[in-house]
């Protein structure tokens, strides 16, 4: 048998472990460099290509006043959904419709009793101030009455403008009819307030009282009715739509219908880490990067520090965080109007203070 010499073997093995142990620890030391990506790298050695910053943190972009999750106001099957995503809406333009069935059959129903109640009302003569209070109720509710109605042909024109069957022209004639039947109903609101008030008004008869409280009703379905209508809260832009033909919608922040905001400007919603707090201030300027546009940079400025740490909600880059890691939620409004879209996620450089 072949017989190795003893040194050959030590010197052998102590070659194989020294190779063991530096591909180890390159390997080891290659990892963490990956883990952490280039803007995480360049914020923590605090060195740029242009300069020095004073803090990096990882944001979201979102429209400049937030997004709002649309959630429905009554309980009911999803009868149509008017609004897709990308759509551009007006205040009170309809998104969603909600099955309206039973508040349409009760509509019916207290229509009727009012007309009753009108009927026993009139039988009884006034004059003077109470006739003027008589004249001014009927006034106030027939502006109401014309408001709803407004409101519901600007939802039909609305829809058929969609579906190719009317102009752009109808839909702002039915618009101007609407603004025209509110100024009318707050002016009819404003004139039986006054006539309310005088100091020479009987108290309302029996029969009086029994109108208005049946005109009450009215009010209360003409409410629910609405309620069925999913609407915009503001001019802007639906951003997702989650609401489908023939789901049941919920009064719940966990079902929302759709999500809306207004993309006229862009910011980004910002986590600064707790030892980074001190160096962020109302007015600082900001610069923003997304992989998804390489080395392109956009400009901001810092609008609103949170008064209080809290948790983290924006998942980081690299190496995850540790749970408890408290941060400091920041707003950075963006120049003009970039190319970035909601819900991107980017990382934000905070700018070191000009020196004097």
């Amino acid at each position: 048998m072949l017989k190795v010499d003893p040194t050959v073997q030590t010197l052998t093995a102590a070659g194989i472990i020294a190779i063991a142990l530096s591909v180890l620890i390159n390997g080891t030391l290659s990892s963490h460099s990956q883990d952490k990506p280039p803007m995480q790298m360049a914020a923590e050695t605090g060195t740029s290509a242009k300069g020095t910053w004073a803090a990096s943190a990882t944001g979201r972009v979102e429209p400049k006043d937030g997004e709002v999750r649309i959630v429905a106001q009554s309980a009911g099957e999803i009868m149509e959904v008017a609004a897709k995503t990308g759509d551009k809406a007006q205040a009170g333009d309809l998104l969603v419709l909600l099955n309206d069935s039973d508040a349409q059959a009760k509509l019916t129903a207290a229509l009727a009793e009012e007309a009753v109640r009108v009927l026993e009302r009139d039988e009884e003569l006034a004059k003077g101030p109470a006739l003027d209070r008589r004249n001014s109720e009927d006034a106030a509710f027939k502006a109401e009455r014309a408001v709803f109605a407004a409101q519901m042909a600007l939802d039909d024109v609305a829809r058929k403008a969609k579906a190719g069957s009317a102009s752009a022209d109808d839909v702002a004639k039915a618009r101007t009819a609407l603004t025209d039947a509110q100024a009318s109903f707050a002016n009819e609101q404003a004139a039986l307030q006054k006539v309310a008030a005088r100091d020479d008004m009987p108290l309302p008869t029996r029969l009086e009282s029994s109108l208005t409280l049946a005109r009450s009703d009215v009010t209360q379905v003409l409410n629910a009715i609405d309620r069925t209508r999913v609407r915009a809260p503001a001019d802007g832009t639906v951003l997702n739509v989650w609401a489908k033909l023939g789901e049941v919608a919920v009064t719940s922040p966990d079902a929302p219908l759709a999500l809306f905001g207004d993309l006229g400007s862009l910011r980004v919603r910002t986590e600064v880490e707790e030892r980074d707090v001190t160096k962020i201030r109302v007015g600082q300027k900001a610069v923003v990067k997304a992989d998804a546009f390489g080395s392109q940079e956009f400009t901001g400025v810092v609008t609103s520090i949170a008064p209080a740490l809290g948790a983290q909600r924006i998942t980081s880059r690299g190496p995850r965080r540790p749970n408890d890691v408290e941060v400091l939620e920041v707003m950075v409004a963006l120049d003009g109007q970039p190319p970035l879209l909601t819900g991107m996620r980017v990382d934000v450089f905070f700018k070191s203070d000009e020196p004097s």
